[in-house]
C-alpha cells in the first residue's frame, strides 16, 4: 500500500520516518513551520516507542509479557494504552464472532483458546482459563497510529498522513488545496487510488508472508482469499477487521459489516475485487473487476 499527496507544491508537506514494531513508520505533516512539524513528529514517534514497550510480547517487561505469566484466577493491572488496545480487540473479537482474536496462535500450544476478561473499574485483566498468549500484531500498529493522530491534534497539526509498514494508513485533514491524500491499495504505484481524509485504510494478505494468518476458530491457516482491505474511522479497527476478512466467508462478513456503517471491506476473490459494506466509497475510489488487478 502506498500513499502520496496530490498538491501543487510539496513545500508544506514534511515527511518523517521511524522504525518501530518491526516495521517502518512514516508521518507526513502539513505545516508552515518545518521545525515545528519535526518536533511534533518526534513527539509522535516517542509515543510510538512508549506504546511498543507496553504492547509488544517480545519485551519481557511489557504488559503483554506479564499477562502471559498469569495463572487462571489471577488479576493484573494494565497500563492505560494496553487496557484500551485490548478493549478494542475484544470489541472486534465479539463483532466478528471470533474471526479476529488477540490470541491467534494460542491453539498451537494449548488445547483451547485462553479465556480472559477486562475489569474496567480496576483497569485490569483477569485470566480465566489457559495462558494469555497475546499477539497484537494485527491491531497494535493501527492502535499506535490512532494514538499518534490524537497527539498531532494536540500539537495543532490536524493535516497529516500516518503510514505503518505500507499495510496501514491513517489520514487526518487533507493537504493544502487537495480533497484528500491520494492512497493506493496493492503494489507500489498502483493506478487505482482514492482520496483519503479523516479515515483509515488497512490491508492483509498472503503474498508477502505466506500462510501466516490463522483462523482463531480452528487454528488453521486462512485460505479464503489472497488479499483484503478495510476502510474505517480508526486504524485499530481497520487493522483488526482486515485480518478477520481473511478468514470470514462472504455471508459471515456481510453480517459483520451490517453491524457498523463506518466499515467498508474490499476483497480480492477469484471473480475479481469487490466492495462490501454500507459505507459510501471515498471520492475517486475505483474498484476493479478483473482478476489479478491490485486495488
Amino acid at each position: 500500500m502506498v500513499a502520496r499527496a496530490k498538491v501543487k507544491s510539496m513545500a508544506e508537506i514534511h515527511p518523517f520516518n521511524h522504525r518501530a514494531m518491526a516495521t517502518h513508520f512514516q508521518a507526513r505533516i502539513v505545516h508552515e513551520d518545518g521545525r515545528y512539524a519535526a518536533q511534533a513528529a518526534q513527539a509522535a514517534f516517542d509515543l510510538l516507542e512508549s506504546l511498543e514497550s507496553r504492547l509488544s510480547r517480545f519485551r519481557p517487561d511489557s504488559d503483554m509479557a506479564r499477562a502471559a505469566a498469569l495463572a487462571p484466577g489471577e488479576t493484573m493491572r494494565l497500563s492505560e494504552p494496553a487496557f484500551a488496545c485490548l478493549a478494542i480487540a475484544r470489541k472486534i473479537e465479539e463483532a466478528t464472532h471470533g474471526a479476529f482474536s488477540p490470541t491467534p496462535a494460542a491453539l498451537q500450544t494449548q488445547e483451547s483458546m485462553p479465556q480472559w476478561e477486562l475489569l474496567k473499574n480496576q483497569q485490569s485483566i483477569r485470566c480465566k482459563l489457559g495462558r494469555l498468549q497475546f499477539d497484537l500484531g494485527a491491531i497494535g500498529k493501527g492502535f499506535a497510529l490512532d494514538r499518534m493522530a490524537e497527539l498531532l491534534g494536540e500539537w495543532d497539526c490536524p493535516s497529516f498522513l500516518l503510514v505503518a509498514g505500507g499495510s496501514s494508513i491513517l489520514a487526518g485533514g487533507p493537504p493544502t488545496g487537495a480533497a484528500g491524500w491520494s492512497c493506493g491499495l496493492g503494489d507500489d504505484d498502483a493506478p487505482q487510488r482514492c482520496l483519503l481524509a479523516h479515515a483509515s485504510l488497512s490491508g492483509s494478505g498472503l503474498a508477502v508472508k505466506g500462510q501466516h494468518i490463522l483462523d482463531p476458530r480452528t487454528g488453521r491457516p486462512a485460505l479464503r482469499r489472497m488479499r483484503a482491505w478495510v476502510l474505517a474511522d480508526s486504524a485499530a479497527e481497520s487493522d483488526a477487521l482486515s485480518t478477520a476478512c481473511m478468514v470470514l466467508s462472504e455471508p459471515e462478513l456481510e453480517a459483520v459489516l451490517a453491524q457498523e456503517h463506518s466499515w467498508l471491506a474490499f476483497l480480492e476473490t477469484d471473480q475479481g475485487a469487490r466492495s462490501m459494506g454500507n459505507r459510501s466509497l471515498p471520492p475517486g475510489f475505483f474498484v476493479p473487476h478483473s482478476r489479478g488487478v491490485a486495488l
